[in-house]
């Protein structure tokens, strides 16, 4: 890829990387503050100021290594988790639930204001490239965060969603597997086994639905 293009990319990319990532943080602050636990409150992680959640080597160093290393082919990375102490919750097996819900909620959320972003461009007759492939980059990192982030795995969300669900026994079986956890899905990833398995077939029903709901707002702006 030219350097040119190289930046641009970049550019389109940074402000729906930047909202999408610390929208979803705060947003599990926030949740956590809500059911009883008030760790990351204390902490300043309820807070869209995204210096607070980007995470040096996670958020940048390996997604651009990641990113010449295959040439654009393959990308990963992570922000500073929200401190949450499941123990400090009201019910802790419940609100876990809610807490790891609210951020590829608000990412489900994003991608359909970034779609109606696209719309509400197309309607005025805005057509400038650089703001369409923006709005379209921010639909398309929301997807990729909320479907990964439901991955049923600790320690991401959908793993601790399940742990929510489960009955004890079975429960603590699954949690056990939380320190591993990102090494595994790490290897899940590289191999493509989430991507084939999971990302591809999620992230077409998502934006499906996302299409779906705002089918009459796009039929009475265009």
């Amino acid at each position: 890829m030219e350097p040119t293009e190289l930046i641009q990319t970049v550019l389109t990319y940074a402000l729906p990387v930047l909202f999408a990532i610390t929208v979803h943080e705060a947003a599990h602050g926030y949740a956590a503050r809500h059911f009883g636990d008030n760790t990351a409150a204390m902490m300043g992680r309820i807070t869209l100021n995204p210096l607070k959640h980007i995470d040096p080597v996670g958020t940048i160093l390996m997604p651009l290594l990641l990113y010449f290393a295959t040439s654009g082919a393959f990308l990963f990375g992570y922000a500073k988790p929200v401190p949450v102490r499941f123990g400090n919750l009201r019910n802790p097996k419940r609100d876990m639930i809610w807490v790891a819900l609210a951020g590829p909620g608000v990412n489900l959320l994003q991608a359909m204001g970034w779609m109606v972003l696209l719309y509400l461009l197309a309607a005025i007759g805005i057509n400038e490239p650089f703001f369409v492939k923006m709005c379209q980059g921010g639909v398309l990192v929301n997807i990729v965060m909320f479907v990964f982030n439901l991955f049923p795995l600790p320690p991401l969300d959908g793993g601790r969603i399940l742990v929510g669900l489960l009955p004890y026994k079975q429960a603590m079986l699954v949690s056990r597997v939380e320190p591993w956890g990102f090494f595994i899905v790490m290897a899940l990833v590289v191999s493509g086994v989430v991507s084939a398995l999971w990302m591809q077939p999620l992230m077409g029903l998502t934006l499906g639905f996302i299409k779906l709901v705002l089918t009459p707002l796009r039929m009475l702006l265009l």
